[in-house]
């Protein structure tokens, strides 16, 4: 979502960290244990004088699957569930209307998670702006590199230029 997020007109910053979990500054390896409780997120920040919350949350859910339980394509457990981390009770208002509003448009379920944000953890260096560093990685090659096409096709009216 990083690299989808980074795009958009009106996003002034994207981080990639991990959030709702029980350990104080978690690493990466030990998110990806499942047993910090924490997901794997990211933290935007944007213009609302340029792009709404509502339009955020249309994006998010346009690009991830939000019905599959503790999965995101070919990632498996808990650090991969589909969850958003409100501010404040309006973004959870919001948020909580985008998912009803779309049911019945997927095959299956939204399972979303909707959860006050208590801590924000970012990504170590290496973890952050992966798409932009290793485009040619397998993941990114058969995962994102997918997802940024149909960005650029189907969003071309929201981008912004972004370097490569």
């Amino acid at each position: 979502m990083e690299t989808i997020f980074e795009r958009i007109d009106g996003v002034v910053s994207v981080d990639s960290g991990y959030a709702g979990g029980q350990v104080a500054n978690p690493s990466y390896e030990q998110v990806c244990t499942g047993t910090t409780g924490h997901a794997e997120v990211v933290r935007v920040g944007f213009d609302p004088a340029r792009i709404s919350y509502d339009e955020i949350l249309e994006i998010f859910f346009a690009f991830h699957d939000p019905t599959t339980l503790d999965r995101q394509g070919p990632d498996v457990g808990t650090q991969y569930r589909s969850a958003i981390f409100t501010l404040d009770a309006e973004q959870e208002r919001i948020a909580r209307d985008k998912i009803a509003s779309l049911a019945g448009t997927f095959d299956d379920p939204i399972v979303t998670q909707v959860e006050p944000l208590d801590t924000f953890w970012p990504a170590e260096a290496y973890h952050r702006n992966y798409y932009r560093l290793h485009p040619e990685q397998a993941y990114c090659a058969a995962t994102i590199a997918p997802k940024v096409a149909k960005l650029r096709s189907k969003w071309s009216h929201r981008l912004k230029p972004v370097p490569e």
